[in-house]
């Protein structure tokens, strides 16, 4: 099947609290709320497609005026020209150096020694940590970008926090995550630690913002299924199937029939695909690799 029509995937996001999968045809945008117990079935065409920019001053995404072909299992979603006016990007590389916005400063935790420090727009809510799968965060400041900005980099720079981690390390952490105490715990503690680093900063505290647990939300209290296959790669004609839980930021878990360990599929190699629908068609032409949960160490002293 041709890709150059149809719907094209364009991920998942989170608006008011709830997972949204989007996909556009032309400057027609389909949205769908990810609900649990869903049964989805997708056929994908290829060629995989830049899916356009979010331009400064626009809440719309303009599409590709290229239509330019991206990598088929590659994690980028934009081709070079479109990445270099996106909005998104631009603030991540600090190429824009104030947009007039208001900005809070989070702390997010994902697991034990994973403890970032980022910020977003105050108007986004807390679709940022929502798309980011945080376990549990923190606001800590708020103000104009320029303040926010050197504050995220002077908590980076002291070791408190970082300001990214790899994917995998976060999913890693899924199996085990401690209590909720802990984690309100790790995060007041690293809170304080970093309002004292920012004294002085001209931005505003926030000491009483509370700490918001994700776990329940996210279908994680017992942790990540003992043993699941995570999607690596999609191809052309390739069938994305099963029935959905409760996503996890960005990532969707298909449970499949006959037993089979569920699918963990990141919803950005999805993106750029047009979609097809392919009712009661089993998984396909998918690259997998098996993951399962750690054994416990061995903490029993040998009798010999």
């Amino acid at each position: 099947m041709s890709g150059t029509d149809g719907w094209v995937s364009t991920g998942l996001a989170w608006r008011d609290g709830r997972a949204v999968l989007s996909a556009v045809h032309g400057r027609r945008t389909h949205e769908r709320e990810v609900l649990p117990g869903t049964e989805v079935g997708w056929r994908l065409g290829g060629p995989r497609r830049c899916i356009g920019a979010l331009l400064v001053g626009r809440d719309e995404r303009t599409p590709c005026p290229h239509r330019a072909g991206i990598a088929p299992d590659g994690g980028a979603v934009q081709c070079p020209p479109c990445q270099s006016v996106d909005r998104g990007l631009a603030l991540a590389r600090d190429q824009i150096l104030d947009d007039g916005r208001t900005y809070r400063l989070y702390l997010a935790w994902f697991g034990e020694g994973l403890l970032k420090v980022g910020l977003t727009a105050e108007q986004r809510g807390t679709s940022r940590l929502l798309e980011q799968g945080a376990l549990a965060w923190t606001f800590a400041a708020r103000g104009a970008l320029p303040a926010v900005r050197r504050a995220e980099l002077t908590v980076s720079a002291a070791g408190l926090a970082r300001e990214r981690f790899k994917v995998r390390a976060k999913v890693d952490h899924w199996w085990e995550h401690g209590d909720a105490a802990h984690r309100r715990a790790v995060l007041t503690d690293a809170r304080a630690r970093a309002h004292e680093l920012l004294h002085g900063h001209e931005v505003e505290l926030l000491p009483g913002h509370p700490v918001v647990d994700q776990v329940g939300l996210f279908g994680l209290t017992g942790g990540a299924p003992a043993a699941y296959h995570a999607v690596e790669g999609l191809a052309d004609g390739a069938v994305v199937a099963g029935r959905l839980r409760v996503p996890i930021g960005r990532h969707l878990l298909l449970d499949r029939p006959g037993g089979e360990p569920p699918l963990l599929l990141d919803t950005r190699l999805l993106t750029g695909w047009t979609l097809t629908p392919a009712p009661g068609r089993p998984p396909s032409g998918l690259s997998l690799v098996p993951r399962a949960r750690p054994e416990a160490p061995d903490t029993q002293e040998a009798l010999f």
